[in-house]
């Protein structure tokens, strides 16, 4: 074994033997009030919230042909999200963006940036994928509601 292959190897077993004496960490699922979808929209796991990807649709279940609307209402659906495990938006560090056409990403930020600080806008990745089974955009991100 190379030697720094064997240094990176100690130091890994130097940390998994400091954590093996701590606690796991505590798991609380948030779900949606009232529905009956197979998955929660946040969960939160010790210090890092976690929720699902959401999509534009409208309080009413419409869905609005104005993109940067979609967007909006998937950007406000995320932040509804993150309340319910006792986050904001100020604590999301990543998110995870999928477009239909990724010719809406231009738009997408115009909408974006209003959501985050200036300054301290999460890192970030965006896909184009070829359905939503409607939306045209779905955004997930995470959290970090420990000590900064």
């Amino acid at each position: 074994m190379r030697n720094h292959h064997r240094i990176a190897a100690l130091a890994l077993l130097a940390m998994a033997a400091s954590h093996a004496g701590a606690s796991e960490p505590s798991v609380q699922y948030f779900p949606q009030p009232g529905s009956t979808k197979p998955f929660s929209p946040a969960v939160r796991v010790g210090d890092f919230v976690y929720v699902s990807g959401a999509v534009g649709y409208a309080a009413d279940g419409s869905l609005p042909a104005d993109f940067s609307v979609q967007a909006a209402n998937t950007m406000d659906k995320i932040a509804a999200q993150l309340k319910l495990a006792g986050a904001t938006m100020d604590d999301v560090y990543q998110c995870h963006v999928a477009l239909i056409n990724m010719d809406d990403w231009a738009a997408f930020n115009e909408v974006y940036k209003k959501y985050f600080k200036p300054n301290r806008y999460p890192v970030r990745m965006a896909i184009g994928v070829s359905s939503l089974r409607g939306p045209a955009v779905e955004v997930q991100c995470e959290a970090f509601v420990g000590k900064r």
